[in-house]
């Protein structure tokens, strides 16, 4: 029972701390809050996690882990690269959707701590674009694709498909739309992301 006990504690630790780490920020968070909202004193939470810092990159490693490998398995399994478009960008979004608070996670820690992604890229499962950027450059030398780097072409995949989830109150007030429609256009990415790359790269 003890296992269980401490297995439900963690993750009611884990889930109140993403709710005040997306809506407060790194810097904003409380240890206090986030005890609050896991219904446990402060001491309790010490006792999981030593500082703010540490249930941070647990709370970020904790949904990265879920991403990662779907990420790498698409870029290193054997379809084409307008295959793997169409995955990644279906995947990505379909996960972001369900972890909105994410892109920001990233971006936040990032512009805090450029060394952190240092340790998130030693983890088992992290995106590995070695036989991507080859499998490019093989289409290209075939025809297969437009003459584009298999480093550029992931950045734009990247770009897009990150783009409009850590800029979403900016776009919603150019586009003048709210968070139903907003929804709803996002869910359409999943294929116009994939056609507006793939006809940009296609001879």
């Amino acid at each position: 029972m003890k296992n269980t006990k401490d297995e439900n504690t963690e993750y009611q630790i884990l889930n109140a701390a993403k709710q005040v780490f997306q809506t407060k920020g790194m810097d904003g968070a409380r240890m206090q809050e986030i005890a609050n909202k896991a219904g446990i004193n402060k001491a309790m939470l010490h006792y999981y996690y030593r500082s703010k810092q540490l249930l941070f990159e647990a709370v970020f490693k904790n949904a990265f882990s879920l991403l990662a490998p779907q990420l790498n398995a698409i870029l290193n399994d054997d379809s084409t690269i307008e295959e793997k478009i169409k995955n990644f960008t279906s995947n990505y979004i379909s996960f972001i959707i369900k972890h909105p608070y994410l892109p920001n996670f990233i971006i936040q820690e990032l512009n805090r701590n450029e060394d952190f992604i240092l340790k998130i890229k030693n983890n088992t499962g992290f995106p590995n674009l070695e036989k991507f950027k080859k499998q490019v450059n093989i289409e290209v030398e075939k025809g297969i694709l437009r003459p584009i780097s298999g480093e550029q072409l992931f950045i734009n995949i990247l770009s897009l498909n990150v783009f409009p989830f850590i800029g979403k109150p900016l776009i919603k007030a150019l586009i003048n739309t709210d968070d139903v429609a907003y929804n709803q256009l996002i869910e359409a990415r999943k294929t116009e992301v994939s056609k507006f790359i793939i006809n940009a790269i296609k001879p």
